[in-house]
């Protein structure tokens, strides 16, 4: 049951906080003067007995106040004098409620069919999983998108409902982690005003994460303070954003739903949460700016396209020796560009150290932060996120010494190992029992296991987390098993290798793979592998193979996925 008291409320406090003074309260006619000052040398003196209620009404906690009823007025400092005015009595409903828009706020219930990466012609069983969201305008829904991850079905139910609609998936954004939905039946918009966007909050600022996490069925409430605005690690979308950390608590089923501030505005979307020993009531919410970037950015394209992000490793420019070295003046800060990535649209006017100064007017910071707020700092790339996807930006650099402004048109990031999948069934290609695949973070992680950058090989690890694409479609295409038969006999135990070359032609990806050894009109095919090992079979008896007898043996449908058919 939903207490609609906010006097109730403030009595529910941490143990070791101190209570804050109660703020007016919206539904009195009139504010209170300030209490009198209490006489010197009695700071913190209890109550003396005798003035204490003696009868047993007067005793019980205070009922929530009617309306143009005034506030109690201080007399003495000891106690406490109320004058009553006659009015009508209030029903429970009318009482303002801690936060005005939770009718807006829905549970998510999701059917999920993950594809399995480590044999990709199936997929693993399906589970379930609810969470929350919330309605706002234009008959739209917005939650976390690793809550309908490879979903199969999506209903929503609303508050003090018993019924399930069935929702349809608009947009899914795995960078920022917002996903949107909608809702054909008329039914479910009824009755239910859409949640209003709020400014981004300050610190300390006070917030209300509004869902439903386990350890019930109804809604739930936990409040807290912004306690931290930063770049944040978004961990299902490997990118870095916007953030806000807050210590309310953020449980499982928290995920989509929103943070509201003391004024019933919406500030975020919670998110993630710090799990950690030494750790203790750390929550992520993902802010409006994020939020109004990824519904504007589907408003104008009609679909996801994504945050662009400024194609360069960049170095500190800290030290003064090398600050020097550069032949930056004193008066000029900035940071230096280690490496350009080559399918980057600014890699045809930057290159590697250049000293990038400012980045739309905006001067850079040794340390890679530009103002924010009075009193803040925050990392560049805040600005780069802040653009659309084929927008122009103006970056000033300083090369030999010379300033030079480009006019960069900015793109998304093009990884040599794919961060998400994208909903899409995982590539695969099948040759007399070899299995070749194109290497993502979902492939590592199905190999092996949620610590893959630990227990990964090394190579693998180092083309994920330093290696650039020198192509916009090149893959790291590796032969991911071998299916035992007659043919591979002595090659068994190649595991996760990389590919290099086909017939003497390197690879470039897994559909490049595929056309060669489809048109190969010579009598052997040979795969060069990492390790200097060479794979040798003949043309004939291998496409006999793998189109019978394993094939068959395995239950394979096909040999080849259907995006590589196309």
């Amino acid at each position: 049951m939903d207490d609609p008291s906010s006097a109730s409320n403030k009595r529910k406090r941490k143990r070791g906080r101190k209570p804050k003074a109660s703020p007016p309260s919206p539904d009195r006619s009139s504010p209170s003067p300030a209490p009198a000052p209490a006489p010197a040398g009695r700071r913190g003196r209890k109550p003396r007995r005798h003035e204490a209620p003696a009868d047993a009404d007067a005793a019980r906690p205070p009922s929530p106040p009617r309306r143009g009823e005034p506030k109690p007025v201080a007399n003495g400092g000891d106690t406490v004098a109320v004058a009553v005015s006659e009015a009508a009595p209030v029903r429970w409903d009318e009482v303002v409620r801690v936060v005005p828009c939770m009718d807006a706020v829905v549970k998510v219930f999701c059917v999920h069919t993950e594809p399995n990466f480590s044999l990709p012609w199936q997929r693993k069983r399906q589970y379930s999983s609810s969470s929350s969201g919330f309605i706002i305008g234009g008959r739209r829904v917005l939650t976390n998108a690793h809550s309908v991850e490879h979903y199969t079905q999506v209903k929503l139910k609303k508050r003090g409902s018993d019924t399930k609609y069935l929702a349809t998936v608009l947009a899914i954004g795995t960078e920022c982690d917002i996903a949107l939905l909608t809702v054909s039946d008329d039914e479910f918009w009824e009755g239910v005003s859409p949640v209003e966007f709020g400014t981004l909050p300050a610190l300390q600022d006070a917030v209300t994460v509004v869902g439903y996490p386990i350890g019930g069925d109804t809604i739930s409430v936990t409040s807290g303070v912004v306690s931290r605005i930063e770049i944040l690690s978004y961990v299902h979308g490997s990118t870095e954003l916007l953030g806000l950390q807050i210590d309310a608590a953020i449980n499982s089923g928290n995920s989509g739903g929103p943070a509201f501030n003391d004024r019933g505005k919406c500030v975020g979307i919670a998110f993630q949460s710090l799990k950690h020993e030494d750790a203790e009531n750390i929550g992520y919410v993902i802010p409006t700016p994020v939020i109004t970037h990824f519904i504007q950015d589907y408003e104008k394209a009609g679909e996801y396209t994504g945050f662009p992000i400024l194609g360069i490793e960049w170095q500190k420019m800290e030290n003064p020796d090398l600050r020097k070295s550069m032949g930056m003046k004193p008066d000029q800060k900035g940071v230096r560009a280690r490496r350009v990535e080559p399918t980057a649209p600014e890699s045809g006017c930057l290159q590697p150290s250049d000293i990038i100064l400012s980045f739309d007017g905006v001067d850079i910071a040794n340390d890679g932060t530009v103002p924010f707020r009075h009193g803040e700092r925050i990392g560049f790339s805040y600005l780069v996120s802040q653009k659309y996807t084929g927008e122009k930006a103006l970056v000033k650099v300083l090369r030999d010494s010379k300033v030079h402004e480009f006019k960069i048109r900015l793109a998304t990031h093009k990884r040599l190992v794919a961060a998400h999948v994208k909903g899409r069934p995982p590539s695969y290609y099948i040759v007399a029992g070899f299995v070749f695949a194109a290497v993502s973070v979902p492939y590592l992680r199905s190999e092996y296991g949620k610590d893959y950058e630990y227990d990964a090989p090394v190579k693998l690890l180092v083309k994920h987390l330093h290696s650039m694409a020198e192509s916009p479609d090149e893959q790291l295409v590796v032969v991911s098993q071998v299916l035992v038969a007659d043919i591979n006999i002595g090659y068994e135990e190649i595991v996760n290798t990389q590919v290099l070359a086909f017939n003497g032609q390197p690879v470039k990806n897994l559909k490049n793979l595929v056309t060669m050894v489809e048109n190969c009109k010579d009598e052997f095919l040979k795969f060069d592998l990492e390790y200097d090992q060479i794979v040798v079979l003949e043309t004939k008896t291998a496409k006999a193979a793998a189109t019978q007898d394993i094939l068959t043996t395995h239950c394979i449908p096909s040999a080849m996925s259907d995006d590589l058919k196309a």
